[in-house]
């Protein structure tokens, strides 16, 4: 295959076929470069054309407490108590500097992330 920048949605589908077609080939050969460059071509017109949006400041602690097997309860005196913690993860109070500081901390996500607005349920 030629390479070439990927500019459309047909130029995108043919390139996702050749890579499925080369992806294991061994580095140092032809195919293998081929793979290299196509994939670096792939990732910049899906970082373009299918951006994926950062999770929410609830949606990140929960996804960062299911990786390290966390429940409700590891997170009483990190943000206080059992009802805190259960109003803050059903989106009934928004995180304070404070919370945001000690989930940073313990879940070692980036304050920017937590810093983001998020709605609150009603």
């Amino acid at each position: 295959m030629e390479l070439r920048p990927i500019k459309t949605e047909n130029d995108y589908r043919k390139a996702l076929e050749r890579l499925e077609i080369i992806f294991d080939a061994p580095t140092d050969t032809k195919e293998g470069d081929e793979s290299e460059i196509l994939s670096l071509l792939v990732e910049n017109y899906e970082n373009k054309h299918y951006p994926i949006e950062a999770p929410d400041p609830i949606e990140a602690i929960k996804i960062r407490m299911e990786e390290l097997n966390l429940k409700q309860k590891d997170l009483v005196g990190v943000i206080g108590g059992k009802s805190r913690v259960s109003e803050v993860l059903n989106r009934k109070k928004k995180l304070t500097v404070d919370m945001i500081r000690e989930l940073e901390r313990m879940l070692q996500i980036s304050a920017s992330v937590l810093v983001n607005n998020y709605q609150l349920v009603k």
